[in-house]
């Protein structure tokens, strides 16, 4: 299998080639921990989770780097207006964070380093910089001297009026140039703040993450990943950074970023009602949805979230457990290395993470599996079953490898959003389904009936087979 990407830097997609053949490490930029994550936030967190489980099937050993950026403006002025101390807000937002996103499929990374444990690494690349001239102390502050470095701008590839106007930094007096940006600056006594050579203060946010990924993958590693949005001038002056401070040949070698994110048709805004947080997601969807909807685009490609999109990933994926439930009976059983099925699919997540070519494939093989799985189903016994054990692994190896279709389908099936919490229990719904297999055995079909309508009325819906009665909320 040879891997593609879509490189930012260069503009194009590229054979991807490790650095070390035997060491893949990555890098992506997590989250400004001051509030719950909205939708927007989780769709980084999903593509390069999908990512990292690529390279792990490709390669003998991968590091990726998630980090936990718990010092910030955001958080400072959270603090202040709730009255809330800094660290209790930091730490029970990660935690609802972790929740959250292991609840859409996506575990944590192989290290998850927080800006707080790093602030003496971040002064000495700052030191650094000063000591070759691209830095300067000015008025309790060090700034990066953006002129220092001559091709400044190569990621984003903006001219410097769209990087002085674009740029999220302050007019100050104190800049010999409008486009420096701050590397440490001055913490007033009710804000954090670390002893450094230039006085009490804390970092910018640009060197955190150029320190975290140096002090965890080295000086060269080989993605560095995150959303679109972060390109300027996040990503730039991380770049700019590293590269004065370690070398032209040292960070990221490559660049991956994910496409804008619209919430119903618009951009999200709690003033328009489409501001949607995970969390809150969480108590009407279930994760797996969420995840499958942020797959079903392409991740480089705008994405507009909707809730009517949840619900059709959710009828998606009652689909697939439907299938894999009729199947329960089958053992699954890899065909051949060769098969051609397992290779288009590789082919297809392989360029570029293509998820929504690889969806494609795991719905022929839904259909296959409903096909075989089927009593009358052609051909001998044996071909049949090699026909069922083959179709039922494919659909699960290629799930997995998208974070998708792991629970066990009776699981999925019987999961209610909180809202509906205080309904039927699956105690009670499974004595009232035995009732009415003993009205309907006694021929008490007015009895079975008002059984079933009584079941429908909570959103339970039944499905009588051979085998008797399965159940699943609608």
């Amino acid at each position: 299998m040879t891997l593609k990407i879509h490189d930012t830097l260069s503009r194009q997609k590229v054979e991807f080639q490790p650095i070390d053949d035997n060491h893949v490490k990555m890098y992506v930029c997590g989250p400004t921990v001051y509030d719950y994550a909205h939708i927007g936030n989780a769709r980084p967190i999903v593509v390069f989770d999908v990512l990292a489980r690529l390279l792990r099937l490709l390669y003998p050993k991968v590091t990726y780097v998630r980090n936990i950026t718990d010092i910030d403006d955001k958080i400072n002025a959270r603090s202040l207006e709730s009255g809330e101390d800094i660290r209790t807000i930091t730490e029970r937002t990660t935690q609802v964070f972790h929740e959250d996103m292991a609840a859409l499929g996506a575990p944590s990374p192989d290290v998850e380093p927080r800006a707080t444990d790093h602030i003496s690494q971040m002064i000495e690349m700052i030191e650094d910089l000063i000591a070759k001239d691209h830095a300067y102390e000015a008025d309790g502050h060090v700034l990066f001297n953006v002129p220092s470095m001559p091709d400044y701008g190569q990621l984003s590839r903006l001219d410097k009026r769209e990087i002085v106007a674009g740029a999220r930094i302050d007019v100050a007096t104190y800049k010999r140039d409008p486009q420096d940006f701050v590397l440490w600056k001055p913490s007033e006594p009710e804000i954090p703040g670390w002893e450094s050579p230039w006085g009490r203060g804390r970092p910018g946010w640009h060197i955190e993450c150029s320190a975290m990924s140096r002090e965890h993958l080295g000086d060269q590693f080989d993605i560095h990943g995150g959303g679109q949005d972060l390109i300027f001038p996040h990503h730039e002056n991380e770049l700019a950074q590293s590269k004065c401070s370690l070398g032209n040949d040292a960070f990221a070698k490559y660049w991956m970023h994910n496409g804008y994110l619209m919430s119903e048709g618009e951009k999200m805004s709690k003033s328009l009602g489409n501001f949607y947080t995970v969390h809150d997601l969480l108590n009407e969807f279930p994760g797996e949805a969420i995840r499958l909807l942020l797959l079903k685009t392409h991740y480089r490609q705008p994405l507009d979230f909707s809730k009517d999109g949840l619900r059709e990933a959710k009828a998606e994926l009652d689909r697939f457990y439907g299938a894999l439930r009729r199947a329960a009976y089958i053992d699954p059983v890899k065909p051949g290395n060769s098969d051609s099925r397992l290779e288009d699919y590789y082919e297809a997540i392989c360029d570029d993470l293509n998820t929504p070519l690889a969806l494609s494939h795991l719905h022929g093989r839904m259909g296959q599996l409903n096909i075989v799985s089927r009593v009358d189903s052609p051909g001998s016994e044996a071909t049949k079953k090699r026909n069922k054990t083959e179709n039922k692994w494919l659909l699960l190896h290629m799930g997995k490898l998208l974070g998708l279709l792991q629970q066990d389908p009776e699981d999925w099936f019987k999961w209610q959003p909180a809202s509906a919490e205080g309904g039927l229990s699956d105690g009670k719904i499974d004595a009232l389904i035995g009732a009415r297999t003993e009205a309907r055995a006694a021929k008490d079909f007015a009895r079975s009936d008002e059984i079933r309508d009584q079941l429908a009325a909570d959103g339970i819906v039944l499905e009588d087979g051979p085998d008797g009665t399965i159940w699943r909320r609608g």
